[in-house]
């Protein structure tokens, strides 16, 4: 029962997300390039405020795959490597932090490129 209510959190968390964007792009003028920077920017802020952690506690998967939740891990890598190797670990502890899922997205990436023999649209 536990999971079912986490995954139903999640879908609602995260689908929140998604609303918010459509909003953004149906009612502003802004691009879509600049909301997935926006949000980006909203998880460093709330991560590093320390707000963010709450949500990830209830939400699990709906609050760390959004791009929010990139801006997160890169809030929470850099401060914690800040703490460990001082004002270069502040720059560097982002991108450690985030190595693993940008790898992961590269190589998928380029698996799905090849399976399905991508072309230009018409």
């Amino acid at each position: 029962m536990e999971m079912l209510m986490m995954g139903i959190r999640a879908f609602i968390v995260g689908g929140l997300f998604c609303v918010i964007g459509q909003i953004l792009i149906l009612k502003t003028k802004l691009t879509s390039s600049r909301i997935l920077v926006g949000y980006v920017t909203a998880g460093v802020i709330l991560g590093a405020l320390g707000l963010y952690k709450p949500l990830i506690d209830f939400a699990g998967a709906g609050a760390t795959v959004p791009l929010t939740g990139f801006g997160y891990l890169l809030a929470k890598g850099a401060m914690e490597a800040a703490k460990t190797d001082g004002i270069l670990g502040a720059f560097t502890g982002g991108v450690i932090a985030g190595a693993g899922g940008i790898s992961a997205a590269v190589f998928f990436g380029y698996l799905a490129a090849l399976i399905f023999k991508p072309r230009m649209k018409e």
